[in-house]
């Protein structure tokens, strides 16, 4: 092929894979009514996600200005750049636990410098085309790392819900339960009533006023009641002293070669959660919206993302699932949407800086315990249960291993017993017959049959394989056709149903090329593809002779045989 050559139609060009989806929106022509709906849909986001930011921050261990910055930077590369039409970055709930181990461990600076190189790790995984594999994450193991995340973010939401003290909160859930036990009776009635009261709030608008902004409503009435009442429960200004009236200004994390050694499993981490969340919640927005990402375009994106909000103190930035599907549900046009929720953010965080003291804690955590709830995806959970012993332990033990363990040991156990599952089943579906199917003599196509008055001579045998022959149905396939009796002349392998041979499926045909041949019987392969006949000849098979089809192969194996 002429590496000149362009592209054929139906794939892109590498400068198509890339180019963010604000582009193309501009190319199809964008007017006042698109910007009109963009800036509604922005609206309606932000509204949605300024509580939201907040309440991650905290969750995770920083402050809710660190969320802010994380949602006003990050979301508006991630649209600026991205290749979704709709997709909606920031801080998400999937973080918590490993954002707030990393502070635990490193500190803030190291948290932002984690930001920083798993932004790195994003843009060259996007430019590298590592989007494409992301897909192949088997969708057991997707539904039980957000399992286990919702349940250790509702655990971690335990002692603001209560208003517990605690003089120090473990981290891993077996250790922080009986602390939390032991503490429970101190609860405070106040951060109940509150908590209660903003979950309540939202569940029933969700019920009778969908298209209102829940959070918000239900957090702003829970901040003027407490202040009002002048409620004993901890505050937003009480714990953190309220949040800036704007962004501080841009700086390089600490690079010190100690700290980067010691933060890069937390920055692969997050670049391996990213990657996976950030493209889960384009698909899911492709499916809502009927459009199509890119899915390496939106992985250099959430890199560049991710550097601009370390610059700013943020911390991980990716595609969150609430808000992208908020912004699809408000008639977003395209990616300016997301920027304008970014500038949105800006603005609220800018005019209404002094307000956000009052925020109880207990409403954030009440925000937080809905999220938790909504993440987990029960129908989904009910049909891979109901699916079979396979699905079943992949989503179990996915979901263990986030809980107990650590969300990467779980994301690559999961898949590894999806892995295994698959090349079971596989190995299961390739077999080995000398049952092939008739073809009818006016039948154009003949390239999966043969006549059955032409293989009455008992010097040849026909074995037809169906299914991929790799290493994991090698030696169920070998087994059948190891037994090549005395009186064979000829051996006939109907190839037409098998769609790829590796390697070990090509070795296994070399060795029985190789018996064959030893045995004095001649070996004709027929029907094979042209991928697997590359395959077979780039592994250097001698002895064998092909034909289009087992009627072909059967004329020319006649002067192989003994004369009758």
């Amino acid at each position: 092929m002429n590496p000149q050559a362009p592209p054929p139609a139906n794939r892109p060009g590498r400068a198509e894979l890339f180019t963010p989806k604000l582009v193309t929106v501009l190319r199809e022509g964008y007017g006042a009514r698109a910007f009109r709906a963009d800036a509604l849909a922005g609206l309606t986001v932000a509204v949605v996600a300024l509580p939201l930011s907040m309440a991650i921050a905290i969750a995770s261990g920083v402050s809710p200005a660190q969320g802010l910055a994380t949602a006003i930077v990050g979301g508006f590369l991630v649209s600026l750049l991205g290749g979704s039409r709709h997709q909606i970055g920031g801080p998400a709930g999937a973080f918590i636990v490993l954002v707030a181990a990393t502070v635990a461990q490193h500190g803030v600076s190291g948290l932002v410098l984690a930001t920083f190189l798993s932004g790195l790790m994003l843009m060259v995984a996007g430019w590298l085309r590592l989007g494409t594999f992301v897909k192949f994450i088997p969708f057991p193991v997707t539904v039980g790392f957000t399992a286990g995340i919702a349940v250790i973010i509702f655990a971690s939401q335990i002692r603001e819900l209560l208003g517990l003290t605690l003089i120090a909160e473990p981290g891993p859930l077996l250790q922080k339960l009986p602390v939390l036990w032991a503490a429970l009776p101190g609860y405070s009635i106040a951060a109940v009533a509150v908590a209660g009261g903003t979950i309540a709030t939202i569940l029933a608008l969700r019920r009778f006023r969908p298209h209102w902004p829940g959070m918000l409503i239900a957090v702003a009435a829970a901040s003027a009641l407490t202040a009002m009442l002048a409620l004993p429960v901890a505050t937003v200004g009480t714990r953190f002293g309220g949040i800036p009236a704007g962004l501080p200004a841009p700086a390089l994390p600490d690079l010190s070669w100690s700290l980067i050694v010691a933060v890069l499993p937390s920055a692969l981490s997050f670049t391996l959660l990213g990657a996976i969340e950030s493209l889960l919640s384009a698909v899911v927005a492709d499916g809502m919206s009927g459009t199509r990402h890119r899915s390496n375009a939106e992985l250099v994106a959430q890199g560049v993302a991710n550097v601009g909000a370390s610059l700013f103190g943020g911390f991980c930035v990716t595609g969150t699932i609430a808000r992208t599907a908020t912004n699809v549900r408000a008639g977003a046009h395209g990616p300016v949407a997301g920027m304008l929720h970014s500038l949105f953010l800006l603005a609220f965080m800018v005019l209404a800086a002094p307000l956000a003291a009052y925020i109880p804690l207990a409403a954030l955590a009440g925000v937080l315990a809905v999220v938790a709830w909504n993440m987990i995806e029960k129908p989904a959970i009910a049909i891979l249960l109901r699916s079979g012993t396979g699905e079943a332990a992949v989503l179990g033990v996915t979901f263990t291993l986030t809980i107990f363990r650590d969300l990467t040991e779980a994301i690559l156990a999961g898949f590894l017993l999806g892995s295994v599952l698959f090349i079971h089943r596989m190995s299961r579906a390739a077999a080995v017959t000398t049952e092939i199917p008739y073809v009818a003599e006016d039948r154009a196509d003949r390239s999966t049959g043969y006549d059955a008055a032409r293989v009455s001579d008992p010097q040849v045998v026909i074995h037809h394989i169906s299914g991929a022959l790799f290493f994991g149905a090698a030696a169920s396939v070998g087994s059948v056709l190891d037994h090549i009796g005395d009186t064979h002349r000829v051996l006939i392998l109907d190839l037409a149903a098998v769609p790829f041979l590796d390697s070990t499926g090509a070795n296994l045909l070399e060795g029985l090329a190789r018996k064959a041949q030893r045995r004095g019987v001649a070996l004709y392969l027929a029907g094979a593809l042209p991928d697997v006949r590359a395959a077979l000849d780039r592994h250097g098979l001698h002895g064998v002779a092909y034909a289009p089809n087992v009627d072909e192969a059967l004329l020319a194996s006649q002067g192989d045989r003994l004369p009758a």
